[in-house]
């Protein structure tokens, strides 16, 4: 039989993890520079620069932030579909 506290420990632990290397990520960025464009990005997918012929497009970096968080929300519902069912 499966003991219920040991999981939420587990549970527990691996959410710490992500905490951590959601941290670490923080503090990366990538640049990239294909033809006349320039983009920024940090590790936890966060756009901090778009640039194109030069010229800073704040439209286009909020809107890539915001598709990237969309996505990030479906992945989350998704993940807490799973362990519903990983718990049961």
């Amino acid at each position: 039989m499966m003991n219920p506290f040991k999981a939420l420990g587990d549970m527990n632990a691996m959410r710490k993890q992500a905490m951590a290397i959601q941290q670490a990520l923080e503090g990366e960025e990538f640049e990239v520079v294909v033809g006349n464009v320039h983009i920024v990005i940090t590790g936890n997918q966060n756009v901090k620069v778009v640039e194109v012929d030069g010229v800073l497009n704040e439209d286009i970096r909020r809107a890539i932030n915001d598709a990237i968080k969309k996505s990030q929300q479906a992945a989350a519902g998704k993940l807490a579909e799973l362990s519903k069912n990983f718990q049961q």
